[in-house]
């Protein structure tokens, strides 16, 4: 559970698992600081790659990155069965649910169809932090814009909502992201955004925005909000920088 008790978002734009020339792929500062938001010396921490259709080779992966940090860790998959017996006493038990990139259209279907997205909103209230990257940080909130469809960027609309914001992810290395977020929050398609550079992380308690989060120097974060008929503004949120990459 997290430090404080409180509900505790942390959805990463980009750059949850770094290379290192000695250990392989590590986590980033961005993952050690949503570790030390549980609170725990050795947190439990289930992650999802529900997004990435449960790929055995992305969860090898991530397992050989999160086995360099001290935690317990576990994953949920879904496909093709649930791999665990009980999903919502497993996922109760957790300090950390993390949730992996992909498709995050494909990823709420899924999870809608076996009933977790009322077990994680459970989960986040009693606690529990939930985290992600990518889809993995889409998801939490009302909408953002996917390329879960194909690879021109489209509105997503549809998410689970626990954070009253649509979101931006992939800001700075994707050219599509802006331009579209800000036209669909200024024509009120979305409600209005944060949106994370590569390496960032947008960090919610309860359902307030707190602060923004960095392990690349000069990446930033941003609030998009309408302004006007058919237009919005887009203000910076310099991050705390946690390291740099």
């Amino acid at each position: 559970m997290s430090t404080d008790g409180q509900p505790h978002i942390l959805a990463i734009g980009g750059g949850d698992f770094i290379p290192d020339d000695r250990e392989g792929t590590v986590p980033s500062p961005l993952m050690r600081y949503a570790f030390d938001l549980t609170g725990q010396d050795r947190p439990r921490v289930c992650f999802l790659a529900t997004a990435g259709g449960d790929d055995q080779a992305g969860i090898g992966r991530a397992y050989a990155a999160f086995s360099r940090a001290d935690a317990e860790v576990t994953h949920l998959a879904l496909f093709p069965m649930p791999s665990v017996p009980d999903m919502r006493a497993h996922l109760l038990a957790q300090d950390l649910v993390y949730v992996l990139g992909g498709s995050v259209v494909n990823l709420l279907a899924v999870w809608r169809a076996h009933g977790l997205d009322e077990i994680l909103r459970e989960a986040w209230r009693a606690g529990v932090v939930l985290a992600g990257r990518s889809a993995g940080a889409l998801c939490w909130h009302t909408g953002g814009t996917t390329d879960s469809f194909g690879p021109r960027l489209r509105p997503f609309t549809d998410g689970l909502g626990l954070l009253p914001y649509s979101c931006g992810i992939h800001y700075d290395s994707d050219d599509q992201r802006r331009p579209l977020l800000q036209q669909l929050v200024g024509e009120g398609t979305l409600p209005a955004a944060y949106a994370a550079d590569e390496g960032v992380g947008l960090h919610y308690v309860g359902t307030e925005f707190v602060q923004a989060v960095s392990c690349v120097r000069g990446a930033g974060a941003y609030r998009v909000e309408p302004d006007g008929p058919g237009t919005a503004k887009e203000s910076r949120i310099d991050p705390r920088l946690l390291a740099d990459l």
